[in-house]
This record gives C-alpha cells, structure tokens and sequence, in this order.
C-alpha cells in the first residue's frame, strides 16, 4: 500500500476525555472549534494561513464577539478535520488509500487551495493521487470503497470517476504485463486460502484472464456497476470472464437463506437487477452464463420483487440455455413459469434456420431432444402438477423432440400412481399424450403389466408388440441398441422376435411349440388380447413355429389347439 507523509514536527495534539482534543503550546488556544460531537481548542493562526474558509469563519465569529465555531457539515468528520489542524501546525501526518478521500474532501471544505499559501494540502493530495494511488490496484479499489460514504464531495472532486478510469484501465489490460498484486484464490488454492501473486510468481503461474474479478467484487453494488459497465461497453474484455465476475458477484454477496432474501429485498432487488443489466447477450451458441447461474437468479427475482422487466429478460435468457438445465434447478420454479420458459424456446425454436439445426445436429448438440428429455423427466419429479398442467406443458414438446416415448411413459405412470383418484376419461386424457409405437421394449413390457393404465392402451400396447414380432423372422438386438433414437418398424419387430426365440429357447421345445410370441405376455395381458384380438393370437402362434422352422406338429392341429384356446378364452 502507498502512503505519504507531509510535515516535520511531532504530533502534539492531545485528548481530555473522549470528545476534547487540544494542541499542547506554550500559548493558549484562542479559538475553540465543534466538529460534530467532539471539541478542538486550538490557535487561530496557523489555521488561517492555510485555510481561506477559517480565515471567513473567524472573522464572523469576531463579529459576533465569540471565539467559538461550529461546523456541521464537514465531509469526513472529526477525524479528517484533525489531519487538515495537524498539517496546519505543520505536524506529521499520514495519509494512504484509507484516509485521502476523506482528508481531499474536508480539504476542499476548508479551501486549503494554493492561493492561501503555496504547497498547500490540495495540491500535495493530488500530487500523491496521481503519482501513487491511482498507479496501485488494489490502492485504487480501496479509495472507489471509501469514496461512497463522501458522497455527493467525492463525485463533485472526480475520485469517483478517476478511481473507476484507474480500476477499469488495469482489468483491460493485458495479462502479461501486470506487475501488481492481486488476489485470486478460487482455482489455483484452497477454498479459505487467499493468494497473492507478485511479479516473481509470473513465471510459474501463468496470470489468467480472471485474475481482477474478486477485487473488484469486493464494490458495493453501484460502484461495481459503473466498473463492470465501463468493461462491457469497452468491448476488450471477454464475454465469459464478464459472466464469471458477475456470477462471483452474486455469490459473494447474495444471502442464502430465504428469510435474509425476503428482510432484505430492497438492496437485494438493486444488486439482482443490476446483475441481469451487465449480463452478455450473444445468442443461443453464445451465451456465457450457465442455465443453472440464470435459473436461481430468475428464482431470486420473484423472491425480491425485481421489475417485469429484469424477470422478462432473465427468462429470456434461460431459453438460450434452456438445453443445459438439469431438472433440480427447473423443479425451484412454478409450473406456469416453467410453462412460460417452453413456449418462449419453442418460439425461438421456430425462428433458427434450417442450416443452423441442421448444424446442431451434426454437431451432436440435439438441443430439442434435450429440451425433451429436461422436460419429461420435469413431468416425472414434479408431484405438484395438476392434470391440465401436465398435459399442456407436455403437449409443448413437438414430435421431433420425442422420438422416444419412454420418458413420457414414465411420467404418465407417475402422475396417475400419485393421483389414484383419476377417473378413466382423465387417464384416457393423461394416455393419450403418449404413442405406444415410440415405446422402447423395456417400456413396452412395463406397460404391458401395469394395471394403472387404461386397457385400452394395454391393448394397443400388446398389439403393437405383436406387430413387431410378426415383421421380422429373426432379429439381432445387438444392433438394434445402436440406433435408440429412431427405429423402424423392422428392426423393433426383429428384436420382439429375438426375445421370442431366446424364450423358447429357454422354455424347452414344448413350450415353444404351443406358446410362441404370447409366452412374452403375463397371463391378464394374455387374456385381453386373445378376446379383443382372437385372430392374433393364432397368427403370432403360426408366425414363431415357421421362424423357429419347426415341422413336428401338424398345421391343422395347430389350428385345431388355436381355435380351442380362443372358444375357452372367451367363454
């Protein structure tokens, strides 16, 4: 830290009490000054060969025939008005990065310019300014800190702005030619560990782009604004460094509790909307805020009451990331936002060009199936939902988005074990939101054994399996796993067919020739296809003996063996 000391002589002001200071002397004071709650008995003339304000003061009192002075407004208090006496008496002072925005404030107060005596305090101040303070990082935050509490003197004498130049002058800087210290202890030292990195460590410890921001998050919130606002529209400091200090920021200085958020919602709607006003705006490929970051600070907004127009643009945000968000922090917001958040993606959805999805899929970013996926297994956690805000939030994900529908399923599954009291025109709403032919064959044979589903959809679920069987003689589920995303009719019929042949296989030869593709079934779901659907049941039975290439049993006793079965089964 710089400092600087002005005068020679030693310091002999000394204190009676708590509030009554005095300058030892052989003379007795002549003139007595209140600085707010504290007392100064000094002599009139040193103080009026440096201040042409004393000088006004003085001969006022005169006037009035006192010796006394109040003063009432003096910027910085008692403590700086006792440094201005002591340069006056021409003790030694020191001034550093703590005490000089005060001590420049009351010396403006005071008018100790340079035609009250040459060399006087404003001049030595603002040589020690420039030469010293603002050349020192660290030095030039600790000055913007103290600047805030002397406002409106310290806005009027330019600290604030020369303070903000100097801060904002050395982050744009590059990297390599720092010679200052600073503090960085969130990547290459422990959590409670701060470091200092000097110039000899340079060569070790390669200095990276980040190094300036917990400085500078140490701001209160306006001042940090007007620094961050300077970076930003400079157009020289990378976007995600931006976004790293603001995501920091927020950390460092946004309460965790939700009892602390709500007492003190006032500064806490000033920082989070001062925050969302410095974020970087690119676009959808590049937007440097992560989805978890913009998700909480959309949450903290409602908390705080932060302006529509702060949540409208956090919201907006969170669809360019909508892809990268984890249902953990999609399950803090209400249904109706999250609702909101959908149709704002598939509104940007539909404006990307052609060429760009087509990029995103080569590039394997599958964004939509993402959003997809984010958003069944949101319909799957969330137990808070109702039915017609399932289905509507559901029915936002387009086709392309599931081409899969066993996440779907799962949710559908869940909500009706949760909701046991929906009717069967309610399950018959909630089923049709899934198409059982998207169904993989885990999901299909799940589905197939779950009472809570309407028997219709069973139905369509055996069905559709059986179809699969009969379209293929024999499958290889080996590689059919490698395509999950969009199988063809064939190549689900050849894997239900492989699945038939290994549980023949397994069952012996009399199994095989009586059961077929039904062995598949649980003997409910058996029942209630062979009733709806006499006829399949036969065509999957000749279907698995001619896969197999068995030749032991005779057509016609087959039919004859179908054809009991399927009197009994209805019967």
């Amino acid at each position: 830290m710089k400092f600087m000391k002005l005068g020679s002589k030693p310091d002999t002001f000394e204190s009676d009490g708590k509030f009554v200071k005095y300058a030892v002397s052989d003379l007795d004071s002549d003139v007595t000054i209140h600085v707010g709650e504290v007392t100064f008995h000094l002599h009139k003339f040193p103080l009026l060969s440096k201040s042409n304000r004393m000088q006004r003061l003085v001969f006022e009192a005169s006037e009035e025939e006192t010796n006394e002075i109040t003063i009432l407004d003096m910027p910085g208090g008692h403590k700086a008005f006792e440094i201005c006496a002591k340069f006056c008496y021409g003790m030694t002072v020191t001034l550093n990065a703590y005490n000089i925005t005060a001590v420049r404030c009351a010396a403006e107060y005071l008018e100790m310019t340079e035609d009250a005596d040459r060399g006087n305090l404003i001049y030595k101040i603002e040589v020690f300014l420039n030469s010293g303070i603002f050349r020192s990082w660290k030095d030039s935050i600790i000055v913007l800190q103290t600047t805030r509490s002397l406002l409106p003197w310290s806005e009027d004498l330019k600290l604030v702005g020369r303070c903000i130049d100097s801060v904002s002058a050395k982050i744009l800087v590059n990297p390599e030619t720092i010679t200052w210290s600073y503090t960085h202890n969130r990547k290459l030292s422990g959590p409670d560990k701060i470091v200092e990195y000097h110039r000899e460590k340079r060569e070790e410890n390669m200095i990276p782009k980040d190094w300036w921001v917990e400085d500078v998050c140490e701001l209160e919130i306006d001042m940090f604004k007007r620094v961050m606002s300077v970076v930003k529209s400079s157009g020289r400091m990378n976007n995600g460094v931006i976004a790293e200090a603001l995501r920091y920021y927020v950390a460092r200085w946004l309460p965790e509790s939700m009892e602390s958020l709500t007492s003190e919602a006032s500064s806490n709607k000033d920082l989070v909307e001062t925050v969302v006003f410095l974020l970087p705006r690119v676009n959808r490929a590049m937007s440097y805020s992560s989805c978890s970051f913009l998700l909480k600070l959309l949450k903290v907004s409602i908390l705080v009451g932060a302006d529509e127009t702060v949540r409208e643009d956090l919201v907006e945000n969170v669809t360019l990331k909508l892809h990268e968000a984890s249902v953990k922090d999609l399950l803090i917001h209400e249904v109706e936002l999250v609702h909101r958040i959908m149709e704002q993606f598939m509104a940007d959805e539909k404006r990307v060009s052609e060429e760009d999805r087509y990029k995103e899929f080569v590039l394997g970013n599958g964004i939509l199936l993402s959003v997809g996926r984010l958003i069944d297994a949101y319909l799957a956690l969330n137990s808070d939902l109702t039915l017609s805000s399932f289905v509507e939030l559901s029915e936002l994900i387009p086709e392309s988005a599931r081409p899969i529908h066993d996440g779907l399923y799962k949710a559908i599954d869940t909500f009706m074990k949760e909701h046991p009291e929906l009717t069967k025109s309610e399950k018959k709403r909630l089923c049709g939101l899934m198409d059982v032919r998207k169904l993989t064959n885990e999901a299909s044979t799940h589905a197939a054994q779950n009472e809570r589903l309407p028997l219709r959809v069973v139905v369509q679920v055996l069905y559709f399996e059986q179809l699969r069987a009969n379209h293929s003689p024999v499958a290889s589920v080996a590689a059919s796993s490698h395509s999950p995303v969009e199988k063809t009719e064939e190549n689900k019929g050849e894997e239900a067919t492989k699945k038939v042949e290994l549980s023949k296989k397994s069952r012996g030869s009399k199994s095989t020739r009586s059961g077929g593709g039904a062995q598949l079934m649980p003997s409910r779901s058996r029942r209630i296809f062979e009733k709806i659907w006499p006829g399949k049941g036969e065509s999957s039975n000749k279907s698995s003996e001619v896969s197999s290439g068995s030749s032991q049993s005779p057509p016609a006793k087959s039919s004859s063996s179908s054809s009991r079965r399927r009197r009994h089964s209805i019967s």
